[in-house]
């Protein structure tokens, strides 16, 4: 610790989502796109207001976790819809149906509001029928044959990481976010590069692991883990072969469960101890999947990204 203290080691808050060519990096203050197009770089910054400032009561502790995760959310589809802007193919691509007839009722502000909704209120949909409906709709299947809720629960909790392995797995697969997972894994070191107080350069980057413990992916399996958890007790004391009481209690529980998983994820990134290292190692393997190596050219992407929030008073980012 001695040796990480002398180099300027610290926490920070930044965090980042990688996108279509390019990266995007929130700050305590600001946020930054940069996406790499044929002509350079592209940059577009925008100051951070959170909806937790004007309201305190949703920065309280859990809540602030669900208000943050759907803020995340809005914010990251509309730096995808940005990116996608200026990746390459989309030259040769005639607008859709569907786009023109966004352009002609709506101005293009309103348009790509009501995309970005549209696409959020679809994500969130498709996780929660994936990750927490499926599985307990197919494990209803074979209630008639049990006896006990415990056993309920923990056929329910396999298939449901057997879904969520699988899915990390099936996506990793797919060669056309296999260079998003580069863009991720530079996100991730050049944050490491910046927390251990090197100059932000490509070879210091370049050095830095691409395993970060605040990452989405571990809060992802965080969720997944703590739903297991909080369910397995919930449904031992309700009408566990009802499957609509199942699923009514799922959704009710959604936001306890990411608002536990988010403080659980705080208390881990802002803590260094063999107790905090053992818990975030599910996560970090997960990375495996979700992260690749980045070239030179992501790298510069990243740097420039995180240059763009980092705060002028130093340790205003601190964790």
């Amino acid at each position: 610790m001695a040796d990480e203290k002398s180099c300027g080691a610290f926490r920070t808050s930044i965090g980042g989502q990688a996108l279509i060519e390019g990266i995007l990096m929130r700050g305590p203050g600001k946020q930054a796109i940069v996406v790499r197009s044929r002509e350079g770089l592209v940059e577009k910054v925008d100051e951070l207001t959170l909806v937790r400032d004007k309201y305190p009561i949703l920065g309280l502790p859990v809540i602030r976790g669900a208000v943050t995760f759907v803020d995340s959310m809005v914010r990251g589809v509309s730096a995808l819809m940005f990116s996608a802007d200026y990746f390459p193919e989309d030259d040769l691509a005639k607008p859709s149906k569907f786009d023109l007839w966004l352009e002609k009722k709506f101005e293009n502000k309103k348009a790509e509001k009501l995309v970005t909704a549209f696409a959020v209120v679809l994500s969130l949909g498709l996780t929660v029928l994936l990750f927490f409906l499926l599985p307990t709709f197919l494990a209803g299947f074979v209630d008639p044959f049990l006896r006990s809720a415990a056993l309920h629960n923990l056929i329910e909790s396999v298939i449901k990481l057997a879904i969520f392995f699988g899915y990390m797995l099936l996506v990793s697969k797919q060669k056309d976010i296999q260079r998003v997972f580069q863009y991720h894994g530079a996100e991730h070191k050049t944050i490491f590069c910046y927390e251990a107080g090197l100059p932000l350069t490509v070879e210091n980057c370049r050095a830095q692991k691409r395993f970060h413990p605040r990452c989405g992916t571990s809060f992802l399996f965080v969720v997944i883990a703590i739903s297991i958890l909080i369910s397995s007790v919930v449904f031992s004391f309700v009408e566990w072969r009802n499957l609509w009481v199942r699923f009514g209690l799922h959704l009710l529980l959604l936001i306890p469960i990411v608002g536990v998983a988010y403080e659980f994820n705080r208390y881990v990134g802002g803590h260094d101890n063999p107790v905090t290292r053992f818990l975030s190692r599910p996560g970090l393997w997960l990375q495996n999947f979700t992260t690749n190596e980045p070239d030179d050219s992501m790298l510069e992407v990243a740097i420039r990204a995180i240059e763009l929030v980092i705060p002028e008073e130093k340790g205003k980012d601190q964790w």
